[in-house]
C-alpha cells in the first residue's frame, strides 16, 4: 500500500438504456398527439448515447478547467494544475489524459466555429 496514491477516478456514467426502454414502451401505447414528442425525444436519447466517453470526460474537464478560471488551452500546464487543484484526487496523468479530452473539444468547437 506505501507508495500508491488513491487516485479520483472519472468514469462516464450513463444510464440511457433504461430510458431507451420507457420511450420504446409509451411510443407503442401512445396517440398521435404525443407521438412526435415522444419520437423526437427518442431521437435525441439515441444521439446523447452515441457520444463517446472521451467526449464525456473531455466536457467534464473542460467545465472544471473554466470554473477554475482557467482560458486559455485546455491541454496547458496551467490548465492542468487548474484541473489538479480543483480535483485533489487526480494524479498527474489523469489530469494531463483529461486535458487533451478537453482540448480536442476546445479544437472541435474553434473548426465549427
Amino acid at each position: 500500500m506505501f507508495g500508491t496514491k488513491r487516485e479520483l477516478m472519472v468514469i462516464a456514467l450513463r444510464d440511457t438504456d433504461a430510458v431507451a426502454e420507457e420511450l420504446r414502451e409509451a411510443l407503442a401505447t401512445a396517440d398521435e398527439r404525443d407521438r412526435p414528442g415522444l419520437e423526437r425525444a427518442a431521437a435525441l436519447l439515441a444521439r446523447a448515447a452515441a457520444v463517446p466517453d472521451s467526449e464525456i470526460r473531455g466536457r467534464w474537464a473542460l467545465r472544471r478547467i473554466t470554473a477554475a478560471g482557467h482560458t486559455g488551452p485546455a491541454d496547458s500546464v496551467h490548465a492542468v494544475k487548474a484541473l489538479r487543484q480543483a480535483e485533489p484526487g487526480l494524479s498527474l496523468a489523469s489530469a494531463v489524459r483529461l486535458s487533451k479530452e478537453a482540448a480536442a473539444l476546445q479544437a472541435a468547437g474553434a473548426s465549427h466555429a
